[in-house]
Formats: structure tokens, C-alpha cells, sequence
């Protein structure tokens, strides 16, 4: 099995990283997916990472349809609007990767395709983003983890993407545990992700304020308990002051920033919901949600007092 033909759907922060690696040394072989007035943009402004302008191959889902590979990383908001896209793109021999970094977004595509296509994966980049700009290290960031649900053979598909990616440069890890390893991910996301977002204050305040440290360790707790009463390992999570700069804003500190709409959703609102059908209380994680909708809100207009 050797992948000759990439589609990328979604081209912001995170869709960024594979434009990166893979649009010019693919050619007409790698293509980002839009449709109307996207599209028309797209193909007219392409995309600036790290101050190099990129112009995009953009086409249909059905000018897309049949490529050996689809790259999902749209916001998790417009993830099922997508879902016909990647229907009419998806053909039998296609592997779908969702670069999502929640823990539901593979079951969704599987429902609506079969899961048959679908690769387990989550991203690892500390990427900015301001209109059509992006910008990242690609020498620190991790990139791709990914590997086949229930086992941690290196199938021929997972050896497939690791040839691919090697000939592009880009950076990946094959999980043992894809399962295990998105949870970790997911718990990361949740813990110092999101407190930020609310106090609007960089990574370096979970060292140098206790009481943000306690909010990061309460919200863990939750996850764990969650996570163990599913059978889920959650790994130690052994983020240290200088796993970032202090002034780092995560994503969904990002998005408030920029007034746009968080992905707070695809991290608490599917964990509280989660945590309801197993009847675990999770009073931290509630409170979080809450206060972030409330600022998303805030930025919408709906009050301003």
C-alpha cells in the first residue's frame, strides 16, 4: 500500500502543519477541500505559515473524491456539516484521519462512512493563528500520534502513513495505545487548555500561582475518575515550566482572544455528558464550561455590563 493522493479538509491552525509539509512537494497530488465562497477564497488569498505565502490546489468533494487519504481537521462546530463532504469524498481503498483532538470525532466519521476507513489520531502543536496567518516551530513540534484502535500492531496502513510522512518531512509518533494516548491528550486539553481561557493568563501561571494549580489538579481528578471508570489509562501528565513560554496562549484562549467561537464542546461539553451516564460528579468541569460559554457570549454581543 503505498499513499499517492491527500485531501485535507479544514486549513486553519492545525491543517496548516500538513499545507506545510505537504503541498508543495505533492503538487496536484494534495489538495485542500472547500466548497462556494470558502473555496473562492481559498484559491484566492491561500495561506501565509510561517511567513511564507502558500498557494492552495482547492477543489469539491467530488473533485476530491477517491484520494488515498483524507485529513479531517475542521472546528469541532463544523464537524457535522462536514459530514457529507466526507461521505462524498471517502471510496473504498480511502484512510481517513481526524486531526480533532477530542476523543468522539472518529466515531461520528465512522458512523457516517464505516470505520473500516478510519485511523485513530490526535495532533501535538503549539500553533497561532490570525486570519489567513499560522505560525509554529517545525522543528519542536511533535505532530501526528496515531495507530489502530484495539491493538498496537503497525497494520499496513499505519506503515503506509509513516512512509508518507517520512518522505514529507513531517513529524509523527505511532501509538501503542491510540485510545490511552487521546484520553492523555484529552485530560491535557481540559486541565491547562481551559482554566487559561477564562483568566486570560499565560502557561507560566500554572507554576507560579498555587491557585491555578489547584483548579489544573481538580479538573485532573475528574478526568481520572472518569477515564478509570471506563477502563481508560490516563498517563502521567509531566507538562514543567518549560514545556512552554510563559506567555503561551492555548487555543481556546486564542479563540476568545479573537472573538471567535471556542471548542469547548468538543472537550467538556462531551465529557460532562459522559460523566452524567456514568454518574460521576464533575462540579470543576461544569463550572468551566459555563464560564467559557459565558465569554463566548460576552463576545457575541449579548450583553456588554
Amino acid at each position: 500500500m503505498k499513499i499517492k493522493t491527500v485531501a485535507l479538509l479544514g486549513a486553519g491552525a492545525v491543517g496548516a502543519y500538513f499545507i506545510y509539509g505537504m503541498a508543495e512537494k505533492m503538487g496536484g497530488n494534495f489538495c485542500v477541500v472547500a466548497e462556494g465562497e470558502r473555496k473562492s477564497r481559498l484559491e484566492k488569498n491561500g495561506i501565509n505559515i510561517n511567513g511564507k505565502d502558500y498557494v492552495l490546489n482547492v477543489k469539491t468533494p467530488e473533485e476530491a473524491a477517491g484520494v488515498d487519504l483524507l485529513l479531517i481537521s475542521t472546528k469541532y462546530d463544523g464537524l457535522i456539516e462536514s459530514l457529507d463532504a466526507i461521505e462524498t469524498i471517502v471510496r473504498e481503498n480511502t484512510i481517513v484521519i481526524s486531526l480533532l483532538n477530542g476523543i468522539d470525532s472518529e466515531d461520528m466519521i465512522s458512523e457516517r462512512v464505516g470505520a473500516e476507513h478510519v485511523i485513530y489520531s490526535f495532533m501535538k502543536i503549539v500553533a497561532a493563528r490570525k486570519d489567513a496567518t499560522v505560525t509554529f516551530n517545525p522543528e519542536t513540534t511533535v505532530g501526528l500520534l496515531f495507530g489502530e484502535k484495539g491493538t498496537s500492531k503497525k497494520s499496513e496502513r499505519v506503515l503506509a502513513i509513516m512512509e508518507l510522512l517520512d518522505e514529507m518531512g513531517l513529524h509523527y509518533q505511532v501509538e501503542e495505545d491510540i485510545i490511552s494516548s487521546q484520553w492523555t491528550k484529552f485530560a491535557m486539553n481540559i486541565t491547562f487548555n481551559l482554566p487559561q481561557a477564562i483568566l486570560g493568563i499565560g502557561y507560566g501561571s500554572y507554576f507560579d500561582s498555587a491557585h491555578v494549580d489547584y483548579i489544573n489538579r481538580k479538573l485532573l481528578e475528574e478526568v481520572t475518575a472518569v477515564a478509570n471508570a471506563k477502563n481508560i489509562k490516563i498517563a502521567p501528565i509531566g507538562n514543567t515550566r518549560d514545556t512552554c513560554h510563559p506567555s503561551a496562549r492555548f487555543s481556546t484562549l486564542q479563540d476568545l482572544d479573537a472573538k471567535r467561537h471556542t471548542e469547548v464542546d468538543m472537550f467538556l461539553g462531551v465529557f460532562i455528558k459522559i460523566a452524567g451516564e456514568l454518574g460521576i460528579s464533575v462540579p470543576f468541569s461544569e463550572y468551566t464550561y459555563h464560564a467559557i460559554k459565558a465569554l463566548e457570549e460576552k463576545n457575541d454581543g449579548k450583553f456588554d455590563y
